[in-house]
């Protein structure tokens, strides 16, 4: 195996391009976790493993509260399973939570405003109540609790790193959030040795070939945590050597057929392809990262993808009824590339509902 099979080797075993599942829920259960802060992008990146898929089935999954959005890892947003949150927000958020105290005493959110804010945010939201943030910020200025500024968007999210609240369907363009124990009564429940063996298991067969370090830089676990994340799974998992570097993935994980015609795939700017790897090099030409974090902000621009590669960059303009896709490939498109640029746009005019054009 070469460092040019890592990168098709990755799109097979996160479900780009071969069938990986039926539902939402199964596609965000291969991956562990997919990240959503970018929330329109994090729909599409579930409906591109799900060919014949639309973005109203992705949120109809939300609706039914089979896939939930929350914080469970890196203080950033991420979709996970339903059966897996709350030992997912066990075992990642303390850390986080930790993490964030120095930024907590900047805000001047002590322990003691936390506490007000969970009895505040309960009562608003109790009996199944779905709010949107306007309206739990309402709530805290009612008991003087000032949500201005990133006090309100702290407050929630530790709030949800907890366990007492997660993100509910849209209302229109707005976000809503709803108790936890009222939206998913029933989960998963594993300890903690458990819950860092399944943690690696679902990263490794979602996302390799990977590194530790790429598993541990996604989980945020410590460097000890993940290797012991590793070596309990170790055996349920295949290892390559590449260039001195130890790999892991699924067993059944094939080499893939590099002569395949070459196909497009148009991904999200914060799809797991990109942002599930410490190591973006293997995937992404170091001349063109730039590109695709413009000055280094944390921003990804979505990227066009092929044979494992990223290969050009693309945006959307929506238009009445219609979305057009223009391209921006690092290089020129041969014109069977052109076609299946083509094709692709259709695919994703598709997921949307509306009528679609490449120019």
């Amino acid at each position: 195996m070469t460092v040019r099979d890592i990168g098709p080797l990755r799109l097979s075993a996160q479900g780009i391009g071969t069938a990986a599942g039926e539902t939402p829920a199964d596609i965000v259960t291969l991956l562990g976790a997919m990240q959503a802060q970018d929330y329109l992008g994090a729909l599409w990146s579930i409906g591109l493993r799900l060919p014949g898929s639309t973005e109203a089935a992705v949120e109809s999954a939300i609706a039914e509260r089979s896939i939930v959005r929350t914080w469970p890892m890196r203080g950033t947003l991420h979709f996970v399973a339903a059966a897996d949150v709350r030992w997912m927000l066990k075992l990642l958020t303390p850390r986080i939570i930790s993490g964030s105290a120095g930024r907590h005493r900047q805000l001047e959110l002590d322990e003691a405003v936390f506490q007000r804010s969970e009895k505040v945010l309960s009562r608003a939201l109790k009996g199944g109540q779905v709010r949107t943030r306007g309206e739990l910020f309402e709530a805290l200025e009612r008991n003087r609790i000032d949500p201005s500024g990133q006090r309100g968007i702290h407050i929630l999210s530790k709030l949800a790193q907890e366990g007492l609240l997660c993100f509910g369907p849209r209302e229109g363009k707005q976000p809503t959030f709803v108790l936890l124990d009222d939206w998913v009564p029933e989960s998963r429940h594993l300890d903690r040795d458990d819950a860092i063996a399944e943690i690696a298991r679902r990263y490794f067969i979602g996302h390799g070939p990977a590194t530790l370090m790429d598993f541990v830089g996604w989980t945020g676990l410590k460097i000890t945590e993940g290797r012991q994340g590793l070596e309990a799974v170790s055996k349920e998992l295949r290892r390559e050597i590449i260039k001195g570097v130890e790999y892991w993935m699924s067993t059944v994980l094939d080499k893939p057929a590099t002569k395949k015609p070459n196909t497009i795939h148009l991904l999200s700017g914060f799809d797991e392809f990109v942002l599930g790897y410490k190591d973006r090099a293997t995937v992404i030409p170091p001349e063109h990262l730039n590109k695709i974090v413009p000055g280094g902000n944390g921003m990804f621009m979505p990227t066009v993808v092929r044979r494992g590669q990223v290969v050009g960059l693309w945006k959307r303009m929506l238009k009445g009824k219609s979305v057009q896709v223009s391209l921006t490939p690092f290089g020129k498109l041969t014109s069977t590339e052109a076609s299946g640029a083509k094709k692709v746009v259709a695919r994703y005019g598709a997921f949307l509902g509306l009528e679609s054009a490449l120019v």
